[in-house]
């Protein structure tokens, strides 16, 4: 057994934006944070992630960066900084930065050299090419609409964009650039920060033969994702990033990777590659996609989201490790997304879907207002929206894909402002994020939802969570078990074991507003049982062998297994 402090953790994701504004401008900020530093205390997390604080325009609220080593001018100084980072430190709790190197902003130093001409010093830290017939070098679209590639007048040459426009990509081929990335980041590290949550990091090694890509039916542009996910180079780069960057530091580290699989991630996170701690896949968050992405969304299985989970945690069980999420910044509520956010069922449900995740193997991750029970927010105009994404997608969709009302659908459903509205912290007017005008709307629901009256209710979501972060540090069997799926086929209910030697839990989770009944398959034989959490009034000596469930009901029970 390979223990280290990361698998043991339970990381807290914000997003300063949103979280606290301690000035008044409406804008969350580093101040802010440092504020709620004893909250999170008392919730009992082990590291912050912190999503990008760097100098920033905004044009995706701070992943386009224009300056690594200096702070947004919105979110205070540097010296702010070093504050919060002793606070947290302080309290026992973990600073994990956002590392953006797949691309920079257009208005970093570097892309402003890069575009003066063609034989500039800085011109291969970006993707340029030229074409001979005037139309773009492929046909990719980029992930925020329109084409990758953007037409640079002044040197008659397109540079590689596979988001904004203003955020042309980084040149990973050149070692200079590599360098530059590793120096930028033991400057952080030497200040005092404890690692890395690494955006897009498998985007980095790009196919530079650059072929077109498939045009799939009502897309306009063609699908070159498999000729920059997980590119030719991308282990070799990050074996140098753990070399001269990351191996002389304790740090944690963990990719986001779009498209990858199982196997990808074997390579990424396994104990003897020198690459990364664990990875962030999106085969979960995917589910219900329709012709249109997230956009037009379907209905999903659960027997789909059990075979996923599943497939992972079987898969990096040996060698590897998971990263356990329901939620971030880019994905809607975790409630509304997988619980029940109605007013009967949001707490219930809220409590059962983090019973499931924080009892799998792998480090838990709990994004910002999660554990008070926040939940997507419905605004029905579209000026109201401020993500960049959801306000490219409604200009490029309606009218001729989907009508205003199928876009709404989608919009109030996965768009990535449901996360985005301000930390509600109690019920006086902005539910207490700011005094001033909010960047960004705050969901109504406020006066009943909010940070001020769960801390109070000992039966709140918020106490919930910090009882399961509490069993984790206590039971090695949460931590380090083997996982095995049970009732593999049922629609209701979401069960599986956790083993470590004669330990073993078993977690019960409906899924469901109806009562089905949990069945104890044969091969899971105890002596005695203990009822470790459960999220509604549970008799602990109830019979288990065939046990009703209750709606959104989850109970996880210890277990001493017979020899």
């Amino acid at each position: 057994m390979n223990k280290t402090w990361w698998k043991e953790s339970v990381i807290y994701q914000i997003y300063p934006r949103s979280f606290n504004d301690s000035n008044g401008d409406g804008i969350g900020d580093i101040n802010g944070i440092t504020e709620k530093i004893p909250y999170l205390s008392e919730l009992g997390i082990d590291v912050i992630w912190l999503s990008p604080v760097y100098q920033s325009p905004n044009d995706d609220n701070g992943y386009d960066i224009s300056d690594y080593r200096n702070i947004m001018d919105e979110f205070g100084t540097m010296e702010d900084f070093d504050g919060m980072l002793a606070k947290a430190h302080e309290h026992g709790i973990r600073i994990m930065m956002d590392l953006v190197v797949n691309h920079s902003s257009d208005e970093h130093q570097w892309f402003q050299e890069s575009r003066k001409s063609k034989d500039n010093p800085c011109r291969e830290y970006y993707i340029w090419k030229k074409t001979d017939n005037g139309e773009p070098p492929t046909n990719w679209g980029a992930a925020f609409g329109g084409s990758v590639w953007e037409y640079d007048e002044q040197t008659g040459e397109y540079y590689l964009h596979l988001f904004s426009k203003k955020q042309p990509d980084l040149n990973w081929e050149n070692p200079v650039l590599r360098n530059e990335v590793y120096e930028m980041m033991r400057f952080w590290l030497d200040k005092g920060i404890d690692g890395f949550r690494m955006d897009v990091v498998n985007f980095i090694s790009k196919d530079t033969s650059y072929p077109q890509g498939e045009i799939r039916e009502g897309h306009k542009y063609g699908d070159g994702s498999k000729y920059y996910m997980n590119g030719p180079r991308i282990h070799e780069f990050l074996q140098e990033m753990n070399k001269e960057a990351l191996s002389p530091y304790d740090t944690i580290t963990v990719g986001e990777m779009p498209g990858v699989t199982v196997e990808e991630g074997k390579l990424y996170t396994g104990k003897h590659r020198n690459e990364l701690n664990m990875v962030f896949h999106f085969e979960h968050v995917g589910l219900g996609d329709g012709q249109y992405g997230k956009w037009d969304p379907r209905p999903w299985k659960l027997t789909e989201l059990k075979e996923i989970f599943s497939k992972w945690q079987k898969g990096l069980e040996e060698d590897g490790w998971n990263s356990l999420y329901w939620s971030n910044h880019d994905q809607p509520r975790a409630i509304s997304r997988w619980g029940n956010d109605s007013e009967e069922y949001r707490v219930t449900s809220g409590k059962m879907i983090a019973a499931c995740l924080h009892m799998m193997q792998g480090t838990p991750y709990i994004y910002q207002g999660e554990e008070i029970g926040m939940t997507n927010v419905k605004f029905n105009d579209i000026n109201d929206y401020r993500d960049i994404e959801t306000l490219n997608a409604y200009r490029d969709l309606t009218p001729n894909s989907l009508t205003h009302d199928e876009i709404f659908k989608g919009i109030h459903e996965r768009g990535r402002d449901n996360a985005r509205t301000p930390v509600q912290w109690d019920a006086s007017p902005n539910a207490g994020f700011t005094d001033g005008t909010p960047w960004i709307n705050v969901n109504p629901n406020y006066e009943g939802i909010n940070a001020e009256a769960v801390l109070k209710n000992e039966d709140s979501i918020f106490h919930f969570y910090k009882k399961l972060i509490q069993l984790r540090k206590h039971n090695e069997v949460i931590v380090y078990g083997t996982f095995d799926l049970i009732m593999e086929e049922d629609e209701q209910i979401f069960a599986y074991t956790r083993t470590l030697g004669d330990d073993q839990l078993l977690v019960i989770c409906n899924f469901s507003k109806e009562t089905p009944d949990f069945k104890l398959p044969d091969h899971v034989r105890y002596s005695s049982k203990e009822l470790l959490i459960s999220n509604l009034d549970a008799d602990e000596n109830e019979e288990i062998e065939n046990l009703p469930l209750k709606p959104y009901e989850a109970r996880v029970y210890r277990l001493k297994k017979l020899r």
